[in-house]
């Protein structure tokens, strides 16, 4: 069985695998213009996911699964991958420490005013301003759109502030560290709750601009939005016109409609939107921990089992 990576990984690693699955051939290149020339041969393609395409699928005659060593899907060919009847699997939750650490870090950067302090410490100004008090975080309301594994662990920390947490999600089942769970369609009811809305959704055709300036209007004037899921969840022209007009106080975002964010781009002259270059689930722990999902999957494929870690629904693209 061969097993074809269209993406770099050490060779002490590479090492480590041929060693732990000996009747396995592996395959290792560092792109996938070195991969393509290999295609037709492999069984199993792990790919960070943005470079395989239709024709690529219609040329790995052998082609049975495809890893993906990323969360995000929302580049695969899905309709190519279903026709020939591909398992699809990700490494979706070794994201959730870094992400959850950032969505904390953010609301405490923008509650206790960090930017300016910072720029008055270049500027060597002692700037303990009475009428600009820090605020807390400390028994908030935070709602979180996406109740996966990064989800989760936003609310599992959020509860170390003693937040009250709530749930969005399409199905709106009961998951952990949740006090309530709610489906999307009914979100904007609990929108004035909230004083954080933190945004975790992948991109489907369910979620894609999802964030109307409707919804914006139903949050409180005080409301941080943060987005660190997919950037075509809201429009930047929503997000500016929210902030311009007042309906929220500020907006985190680490992923956007166009990436990198052209450098004239409007958002930011924002002086209430901080801006991070989609770098939320970056962790030198990345690697690691998603190359230890795909060893699990492999002893499945090896001992030709069913019970993969993180399937994918290819109808459904999650």
């Amino acid at each position: 069985m061969s097993v074809l990576f269209s993406l770099k990984i050490s060779e002490k690693d590479q090492e480590k695998l041929k060693a732990n699955y000996p009747t396995l051939k592996f395959t290792f290149c560092d792109n996938m213009d070195e991969a393509q020339k290999h295609i037709e041969e492999a069984e199993v393609i792990v790919t960070y996911g943005s470079d395989l395409t239709d024709t690529l699928v219609e040329h790995a005659k052998k082609l049975k699964w495809v890893n993906v060593l990323s969360a995000g899907l929302d580049q695969l060919p899905f309709d190519a991958l279903e026709k020939k009847g591909v398992l699809v699997t990700n490494v979706r939750g070794i994201h959730k420490v870094p992400m959850a650490e950032y969505a904390i870090s953010m609301l405490l950067q923008v509650y206790r005013d960090e930017k300016t302090l910072m720029e008055k410490e270049k500027e060597h100004v002692w700037a303990r301003d009475k009428k600009q008090k820090p605020l807390e975080i400390t028994e908030k309301t935070m709602l979180i759109a996406g109740t996966g594994a990064i989800g989760q662990e936003v609310a599992r920390l959020a509860k170390a502030f003693r937040m009250k947490t709530i749930g969005v999600s399409r199905s709106g089942r009961a998951v952990n560290h949740f006090d309530e769970n709610v489906t999307t369609d009914k979100m904007k009811a609990y929108l004035p709750e909230a004083d954080f809305v933190i945004s975790v959704l992948p991109s489907t055709k369910e979620t894609q601009y999802l964030y109307t300036f409707d919804l914006f209007k139903a949050m409180k004037e005080s409301a941080i939005f943060l987005n660190m899921g997919r950037g075509d969840a809201v429009e930047s022209d929503v997000i500016i016109k929210a902030i311009k007009e007042k309906e929220i106080a500020h907006a985190v975002l680490d992923v956007f409609e166009t990436e990198p964010l052209p450098e004239d781009h409007p958002l930011w002259a924002e002086e209430k939107v901080t801006i991070t270059p989609h770098l939320s689930g970056i962790s030198p722990n990345y690697l690691p921990r998603a190359l230890d999902i795909l060893e699990r999957n492999l002893d499945v494929f090896v001992k030709g089992e069913d019970d993969y870690v993180n399937q994918i629904d290819t109808s459904l693209g999650y």
